[in-house]
């Protein structure tokens, strides 16, 4: 055989055992990287961010700003994954960036799985429930003990100037704007972002219920807010929330205070920061705050909860009656006697005192 042809087999043949040498390499690195570590052997307590929950699950937190390298890094310490190497060579072909945020991992997942799910953003969502009535006070302590953001930062982000008039709220704060439901926020999520998604809900549903509301001025809109925000702590049984939008509407008209037990529960509990009351007494009644309705006339300076869909729907079709007064006679059901004459009212029965905010 020619010295030529016997020089091409050789090449040939190094050519054919390197292509093999990769195929198998690439092959075994595959699977390697695609083969979940032993669930007994990782060890989250050697790594900052990665913790074992109560369940058995393991939480990584990937910090703001964190390079995927430092994230490796941690992961491979943990014996969350097997090699360092293969997760920066995964990182530098990836073409999305892993995200910020919290992970739960429920079992063992190979390196492509866990680096899909860090770049996909697939984070630790907690279902939280935000009640009809409650303030924002109460709100970011539900906020604060479910772990999704601190109470401080959400009332700081709640009077942002920047976010208010982003929304043309004519306030010096969200109070009444942000809608009671249930909602899923990752763990440590941003509050100026929860701020506006309950914001962006408020509006939302507002629109469904009061089409009209969307051509309304922002300061003509807040006044409904405000009346709404009464409504809600002192309505217990829906179908009267329209007869205490009448009732209020009456006194506004002709310029009556419109004496709201809610108001002064505001005063005593998110104001002077006290207990919330059992009892209602002329002392009470008698303290000279803005918020005060029954030393006060017209409406409060601002919102005095959040409102729910019935209360906003009272102010916006309020019942047409002549009635000026309501009072609670029935404690168990909720029901109200409302009264044309304070004659009729007085004969009504004692002052109940509504639960705290947030209860119905």
């Amino acid at each position: 055989m020619p010295r030529v042809l016997q020089l091409l087999f050789r090449i040939a043949a190094w050519i054919v055992g390197s292509i093999l040498v990769i195929i198998v390499t690439g092959l075994s690195l595959f699977a390697y990287v695609n083969s979940a570590p032993a669930w007994s052997n990782i060890r989250p307590e050697l790594e900052r961010g990665i913790e074992k929950q109560e369940d058995g699950s393991i939480l990584i937190e990937i910090y703001q700003g964190e390079s995927a390298q430092s994230v490796g890094k941690r992961l491979a310490t943990a014996g969350l994954i097997r090699s360092y190497f293969a997760w920066n060579l995964i990182n530098r072909m990836a073409k999305e960036p892993i995200k910020a945020g919290f992970f739960i991992i429920k079992g063992p997942e190979t390196l492509l799985t866990l680096y899909q799910r860090f770049a996909k953003g697939q984070q630790l969502q907690i279902r939280v429930t935000i009640p009809e009535g409650a303030t924002l006070s109460k709100i970011s302590q539900i906020l604060e003990r479910s772990g999704i953001c601190e109470s401080r930062d959400f009332m700081l982000a709640a009077t942002s100037r920047e976010l208010l008039e982003k929304y043309q709220i004519p306030s010096s704060s969200f109070e009444g704007y942000l809608f009671p439901d249930t909602y899923l926020f990752p763990k440590g999520f941003n509050p100026e972002k929860i701020i506006s998604l309950m914001t962006e809900n408020f509006f939302n549903k507002l629109k469904q219920i009061a089409p009209e509301s969307q051509n309304m001025l922002p300061k003509d809109l807040h006044e409904k807010v405000i009346l709404a925000s009464i409504i809600e702590r002192e309505y217990r049984v829906d179908d009267e929330a329209p007869l205490m939008a009448s009732v209020f509407y009456n006194r506004l008209k002709i310029g009556m205070a419109l004496q709201s037990c809610a108001t002064v529960e505001y005063v005593i509990t998110e104001i002077q920061g006290k207990p919330h009351p059992e009892v209602l007494y002329f002392k009470d009644i008698a303290i000279q705050n803005p918020f005060n309705t029954y030393v006060r006339p017209g409406l409060p300076p601002g919102p005095i909860s959040n409102p729910g869909l019935v209360a906003l729907r009272a102010v916006f079709y309020p019942a047409q009656t002549n009635f000026l007064y309501f009072r609670l006679v029935d404690p168990n059901e909720g029901r109200h006697r409302f009264s044309k004459t304070l004659d009729e009212h007085i004969k009504a029965g004692v002052i109940y005192v509504k639960g705290s905010a947030g209860s119905k």
